[in-house]
C-alpha cells in the first residue's frame, strides 16, 4: 500500500474521516479527484505544498490527512507546470501509485511535483489525520525566495497578508493597483471618445466590484463596438444597482461580439434575471452568440 498525503483545512477534517476526501478538484481529461503528495523521508519535502495552498485561505489552518492507496491503482502525477507550460518534461503521466512514488522519490528535486487520484478517497483508506506546522513549504513556485514577486491577478491571492502593499509597492502594468475613480473618469472625459484611451480606463474599471454606473452607462450608445464590448466585460460582474438593466441593453446591441460578451458576463451573475437573459441569447441569430450559450451552460 502506498502511503500519501492530503492537505485540507482543518475544518474538513470532521468530514473527512467520516466520507473520506470528496472529489472535489478537477483533473486531467476532465477527471474529478483530490491531489495528494507521497510520504517521503523528508518531512520538508513531504508537506512543501502547504504554505503555497495556505496562501488561498484556510478555515482553521490546514491539516495533513494521511491515505493509504493500493499500489495499483492508476493515478497521475507529474510536475504542476506541465498543467500550463506543456512542457513535455514536465506533463503529467498515468502511472500506478507504486510507480507515482518511485516516480517523485528518485528525483533530484522532486518540489512541485503533484499526484492525482481520479476518484474519491474512501474512508478506509483515510491512515490518519493530524496538524501540520503551517511554516513548511515554498510559496509561489520552487526556489521564488529572493526573487522578485510578481503582482498580477494569477499571482497574488486578493486580500492575503500583505498583498495590498505589495502591489502599492510594485504595481503590475496590467493589473494594477487601479487608478482612483475620479482619476478613471477624468481619463473618460479627456478621451473625447478615443476608443484606444476609453478601453484602457475600462480595463481598470473591470477590477472592481461596484462603480460609478451611471456615469458609465451612456458607453453604451459609443459608436465602436470596441468600447461597447470593453463596457461589458469591465461592468457586467458589478454589483451596482442598475447593472442588469445595461445588460439587457446591451444584449440587444447590433455586434455580435458584444452580445457574445454579455453571456459570459451573464452566466458569471447566475441569478434569475441573468438566466432569463441567456435563454434569450440561445435563439440569438448570430451562431458564436449561441455557442457562447450552450458552452456556457455545459456542465462543470
Amino acid at each position: 500500500m502506498a502511503m500519501f498525503v492530503h492537505l485540507t483545512s482543518a475544518a474538513d477534517a470532521p468530514r473527512i474521516r467520516r466520507s473520506g476526501i470528496r472529489a472535489d478538484s478537477r483533473g486531467p481529461e476532465g477527471a474529478r479527484g483530490s491531489y495528494v503528495f507521497p510520504v517521503l523521508p523528508s518531512y520538508t519535502l513531504t508537506h512543501q505544498w502547504l504554505r503555497e495552498l495556505a496562501r488561498g485561505g484556510s478555515r482553521g489552518g490546514l491539516v495533513a490527512v494521511h491515505v493509504r492507496l493500493d499500489d495499483g491503482l492508476e493515478v497521475w502525477a507529474g510536475h504542476y507546470a506541465g498543467r500550463y507550460s506543456g512542457r513535455k518534461r514536465e506533463e503529467r503521466r498515468l502511472v500506478t501509485a507504486a510507480e507515482a512514488v518511485r516516480l517523485i522519490a528518485g528525483r533530484e528535486d522532486p518540489r512541485g511535483w503533484e499526484v492525482f487520484v481520479p476518484r474519491a478517497v474512501r474512508p478506509g483508506e483515510v491512515h490518519r489525520i493530524r496538524t501540520a506546522p503551517q511554516v513548511v513549504g515554498w510559496r509561489y513556485k520552487p526556489d521564488a525566495h529572493g526573487t522578485r514577486p510578481c503582482t498580477c491577478f494569477g499571482c497574488v491571492v486578493r486580500g492575503g497578508y500583505g498583498g495590498r502593499r505589495l502591489r502599492e509597492r510594485m504595481p503590475h502594468p496590467l493589473d494594477g493597483p487601479p487608478p482612483p475613480v475620479p482619476v478613471l473618469l477624468a481619463r473618460i472625459a479627456a478621451a473625447d471618445g478615443d476608443p484606444a484611451a476609453l478601453d484602457d480606463a475600462l480595463h481598470w474599471f473591470g477590477m472592481r466590484r461596484r462603480g460609478p454606473l451611471r456615469a458609465l452607462a451612456p458607453l453604451a450608445a459609443h459608436p465602436e463596438p470596441r468600447v461597447r464590448e470593453a463596457l461589458v466585460w469591465a461592468l457586467g460582474h458589478w454589483n451596482t444597482p442598475g447593472t442588469e438593466d445595461l445588460l439587457d441593453t446591451l444584449a440587444a446591441d447590433p455586434d455580435p461580439r458584444v452580445r457574445e460578451a454579455v453571456v459570459w458576463k451573464a452566466d458569471r451573475r447566475a441569478t434569475p434575471r441573468a438566466e432569463a437573459l441567456l435563454d434569450t441569447l440561445a435563439t440569438d441569430p448570430a451562431a458564436e452568440v449561441r455557442e457562447a450559450v450552450a458552452s456556457a451552460r455545459e456542465p462543470d
